[in-house]
């Protein structure tokens, strides 16, 4: 028989006080060995019993029966209490008696055959003083304990952290003291569990909670709270092999529904000129449901493509795939006919609907761009291309996928490789070098199988590229994703306020956040500075500054307008790989901001360089003294009085194809 409670539970501090006490007496193994119907589950017994079980009747240890306490104080029950954490707290100080649980016996026994130590003694069983005892002992430990990780746990930062906790709802500071700390969760952003336990093996051992220890004591002894070799280090020990990552995607795409060739051919017999006029686009993923460079040019292509009045079939990895396919991998394809998701098929079902809804009407203009080749297959891409009777094409470089699986040529996600030889000795020490050889062959069987002509946003891009491949190419061609057009200048600023310093954009390692975010800490006490991010989202726990700022192609401009709504004077645009195009290093000059950037950002610096438009600097020292010197100064909007422009975005392969009309 359950045992029957009100709806109003006890009051706020009670209950934040619960989890922390009855963690201290509930027995686990016991709770689960006795409710069969929980197994499996994968809940917490702690958190069970706390929710629902003492309401279901069920016994947290055997030396405690829930019904019988009930039943003896219905007056707790009453007021909304959890019998044992009544008992606990304030039933044993009244001298209130506990009775053990009914199934206790054959559970001891069942311990005992399989020459098991009980987790209570039977001495404990015959009334549970002395286990009372005990586990008030406890209970007052944990309570200090609590109290003492309140001072600095960050709750905030625990919950973005940790969305599966955050979804739960549960206490973040309870869960972190009960398990958290064990699965290597860390309470704020200056304290690294993992790291504490590693460098301080005799706290491992003695399976304490670190943050508790450093809290108590570690601090004063002058222990580390993390370990901090810089962002690069924790990039490689982070680092998750490509064995690894792609055969994980290879049996998530296995496991996607897929739809019939009849589903598809329906389907595309509903096209808006029943596809005799089609443009083909290939990519890494949905650009109508993802943000990013490459969804934002494929949005715009795709808008073009629709005001001349044809069909646009895009087609993308249903999984996110970090390399190119080879055949024998499973990657199917996602479908959108003029920006319609059709579902996903095989690439030979898309290839035999696409034949045959192409062979069925007149062919009028028809024309391919491939944007990535990312978890495509290049004879599968050929086939599908074939199939509409196309060869000729634009083959787009938004990143230097055609020269290996980095994709960005960072050496182990952390420094620029400038795409050696594959022979290099440096690419044996990458993560990425044993994979270099698939992308290479990939992309040159659809190099011999199509014509293409390259495209590249800037000539940087195309300078690297064509220094490091040897692919036959039909045309090379430099088409920007955007130009400046001046529109006045910028509103006369302040003399004597901060230099306003921002990063724009996500906070992604690769596009030089942590740089940024260095700088910030580094020079936050510094009146002559005021550091500020926008972008998307901030990251768990920065103190930085942060506006919400996200582009779409409804709100192209939305990064633009940021910078010169909040009268930025810097843009520090310090990406550690080579960008193939930089739209937030055009923002920012249209905008009026100055931008300092790194060598080897591509794009980045050579614009910067070749429009006048703020410093590239040598390396990071220098980054950090030209702060610390003040030169950086000179890039203040009233000292430069600078102009302001508009960008005038390009409607990529529709501007070439237009050019070729």
């Amino acid at each position: 028989m359950a045992v029957a409670a009100p709806a109003k539970a006890v009051s706020k501090t009670q209950a934040g006080d619960a989890f922390a006490v009855i963690s201290t007496a509930l027995d686990g193994a016991f709770y689960r060995a006795v409710n069969p119907d929980l197994a499996g589950s994968g809940l917490d017994p702690i958190r069970h019993y706390l929710a629902s079980g003492w309401r279901e009747g069920r016994d947290p240890a055997p030396w405690f029966s829930t019904r019988a306490y009930a039943q003896a104080y219905p007056e707790v029950i009453k007021a909304g209490w959890n019998p044992l954490h009544h008992y606990l707290t304030v039933g044993r100080y009244e001298g209130r008696d506990v009775v053990p649980s009914s199934l206790a016996d054959d559970y001891l026994l069942r311990r005992a055959r399989r020459g098991e130590e009980p987790a209570w003694s039977f001495d404990s069983l015959t009334g549970g003083v002395q286990a009372a005892d005990a586990v008030a002992e406890e209970a007052a430990v944990r309570h200090r304990e609590r109290t003492l990780a309140a001072t600095e746990f960050d709750a905030a930062f625990y919950l973005a952290a940790n969305v599966d906790v955050a979804r739960t709802g549960v206490d973040p500071l309870d869960h972190f003291l009960a398990s958290g700390w064990r699965e290597g969760r860390d309470p704020n952003a200056s304290f690294a569990v993992k790291d504490y336990l590693e460098n301080y093996p005799d706290i491992a051992a003695a399976d304490v909670n670190p943050f508790i220890h450093f809290l108590g004591a570690g601090r004063a002894e002058g222990r580390a709270a993390k370990v901090d070799l810089g962002f690069r280090y924790e990039i490689i020990k982070r680092l998750v092999p490509l064995e690894a990552r792609v055969a994980a995607v290879a049996r998530a795409s296995g496991k996607v529904k897929l739809g019939t060739a009849v589903a598809l051919a329906k389907a595309l017999a509903g096209a808006r000129t029943g596809l005799a006029d089609l443009h083909v686009t290939f990519s890494h993923d949905d650009y109508t449901a993802n943000t990013g460079g490459v969804q934002l040019c494929l949005q715009r292509e795709g808008a073009r493509i629709e005001a001349l009045g044809r069909d646009h079939l895009h087609l993308f990895p249903i999984k996110p795939w970090p390399v190119v396919r080879v055949r024998a991998e499973a990657g199917h394809l996602g479908v959108l006919l003029n920006g319609r998701d059709l579902g996903v098929y095989a690439p030979n079902t898309v290839t035999d609907a696409l034949a045959k809804a192409c062979r069925a009407v007149e062919p009028g203009q028809r024309s391919f761009a491939i944007h990535s080749l990312l978890g495509h297959n290049a004879g599968e891409t050929a086939d599908i291309l074939g199939a509409a009777g196309l060869k000729a094409g634009y083959f787009w470089l938004h990143d230097f996928a055609s020269l290996c699986a980095g994709f960005h040529l960072l050496r182990n996600d952390v420094e620029d490789c400038s795409a050696p030889p594959p022979e290099s000795a440096a690419c044996g020490i990458c993560v990425y070098g044993p994979w270099r050889a698939r992308h290479v062959a990939e992309h040159a069987r659809l190099f011999e199988r199509l014509s293409l002509s390259v495209v590249a946003p800037a000539q940087t891009t195309l300078d690297l590229w064509r220094a490091s491949s040897s692919l036959p190419v039909a045309a090379e061609i430099v088409l920007p994703h955007a130009r400046l057009v001046e529109r006045g200048p910028a509103p006369a600023a302040p003399a004597d306020q901060p230099l306003r310093v921002a990063y724009a954009g996500m906070p992604a390692a690769h596009k030089g956040w942590d740089i940024f975010r260095d700088l910030a800490a580094r020079f936050a006490d510094d009146p002559r500075y005021r550091f500020v991010h926008l972008g998307g989202r901030a990251p768990v726990g920065s103190p930085i500054e942060f506006h919400k700022v996200t582009v779409t192609d409804d709100r192209p401009r939305a990064m633009q307008e940021a910078i010169e709504k909040h009268a930025i004077d810097v843009a520090v645009i310090w990406p550690l790989c080579r960008e193939t195009f930089s739209f937030v290093a055009y923002e920012a000059v249209a905008a009026g901001a100055a931008i300092v950037a790194g060598p080897d950002s591509g794009n980045v610096a050579a614009f910067t360089e070749a429009g006048g438009h703020g410093l590239v600097m040598p390396d990071e020292d220098a980054l950090a003294e030209a702060f610390e010197s003040g030169e950086v100064l000179a890039l203040a909007r009233a000292v430069r009085k600078p102009p302001l422009y508009d960008l005038a975005f390009s409607a990529l392969t529709v501007d070439l194809l237009e050019r070729a009309e």
